[in-house]
């Protein structure tokens, strides 16, 4: 698994062992970096100087291929610590502790106490900014992304218009509220795009 372009181009990534992580495989994160860069929706505005949220982070390749690509800075919100030991590595070998910060919580117990909390190298002002560029790829069919959503909007952390990348099995049948920019399917994923309200 590697970074697939920007500064950190063909930079090795980690990945904890056995199935209980799932990355994003790097023709995935290729073909939807490809889509945020050249829809009619999308563009290098939507990358360059964002504020990412990568939820259910796992490897955190999905943030850290954004930081890669002209990102501001970077939130993981990861609970299971085989995944953490993965994407703390990961931060450190891409030399970005500076732009990101680790939560090592259940993104359902999100309150705004938590996301305000110190502890990373990041300012406070980065800290406290809600996102413009959300991730959520969380484990199939435990319908997950509605209640994170759901309790990161309580805690001010997603922005209105921010752009909501949501990765579901290929057979869910969970669609967001608001209109879908696009939806696409990639093996066993479905990845579906859409605005914050």
């Amino acid at each position: 698994m590697r970074i697939v372009a920007g500064a950190w181009r063909g930079r090795s990534l980690v990945a904890p062992p056995g199935q209980g992580t799932r990355p994003t495989a790097d023709r995935v994160r290729q073909a939807l970096f490809d889509m945020l860069m050249h829809a009619p929706w999308g563009g290098r505005a939507v990358i360059e100087g964002a504020v990412v949220l990568d939820v259910f982070a796992g490897t955190g390749a999905l943030g850290l291929e954004a930081l890669s690509r002209g990102a501001a800075s970077a939130c993981f919100i990861e609970s299971d610590g085989a995944a953490l030991r993965a994407l703390r590595a990961n931060v450190a070998a891409c030399r970005v502790e500076d732009r990101t910060q680790i939560l090592a919580v259940d993104a359902l117990a999100i309150g705004p106490d938590v996301m305000a909390g110190t502890g990373s190298a990041m300012t406070e002002r980065a800290i406290g900014a809600s996102a413009s560029l959300v991730f959520l790829d969380p484990p199939y069919n435990q319908n997950l992304i509605p209640r994170a959503l759901a309790r990161l909007r309580e805690a001010g952390r997603i922005r209105p218009g921010a752009l909501i990348v949501a990765e579901t099995g290929r057979d869910e049948t969970w669609t967001p509220d608001q209109p879908v920019l696009a939806e696409r399917q990639h093996g066993a994923a479905r990845i579906l795009v859409f605005r914050a309200t």
